[in-house]
């Protein structure tokens, strides 16, 4: 949600440091999915939000506090009529302290540098820069700051195939749903 925010403000030509710019486009944006799609305002923006200079300006744009709040409670209004599995990086801090289930999913930056890097053709060294001022940047932010809940459960990925972190977020999720009773 916040990487369509980012490209909205990018296309439009709003410099990231305007917060109440920033807190406008979010309001006014109409973010849905379907089946695997991201829509904005109608758009099928899937393929956009993932280049590198919105990966970026995602990072900028959610320390906005109102764009944070914004997102907030869009993100309560999807989850009011659905249920949902929902990431990102205040979800069972901020958004759903309360929720079911917490998994904080988490690799060693190199390794998430190299997955990365892979995925969008980008040079390592340089996506591991991005990553660790992304980091940096969402930790020490004062609103909804990077960190783990204190009820949720860690995965470290970092050694895992997809697969294998699917399995071990399943068995999770069964575990914290059953309450430790059947499979």
């Amino acid at each position: 949600m916040y990487r369509a925010v980012a490209l909205w403000a990018l296309g439009a030509g709003i410099d990231l440091d305007d917060l109440h710019r920033l807190e406008q486009l979010a309001r006014e944006a109409r973010i849905e999915f379907e089946n695997d799609a991201v829509l904005l305002n109608g758009e099928d923006v899937t393929a956009a939000i993932r280049e590198p200079r919105v990966t970026e300006a995602s990072s900028k744009v959610s320390a906005a506090p109102g764009v944070r709040r914004a997102m907030r409670q869009e993100q309560r209004r999807i989850a009011a009529d659905h249920s949902v599995v929902m990431e990102g990086r205040d979800i069972g801090t901020v958004v759903f302290p309360e929720a079911q289930v917490k998994i904080y999913l988490d690799a060693d930056p190199a390794i998430r540098a190299v997955r990365r890097a892979t995925e969008t053709g980008a040079s390592a060294d340089s996506v591991a820069k991005e990553i660790a001022e992304r980091d940096q940047r969402d930790r020490t932010r004062p609103e909804a700051p990077l960190t783990q809940a204190p009820d949720a459960e860690y995965v470290d990925s970092s050694r895992l195939s997809p697969e294998e972190v699917e399995q071990a977020i399943l068995k999770i999720v069964r575990k914290r749903i059953s309450n430790g009773k059947g499979h």
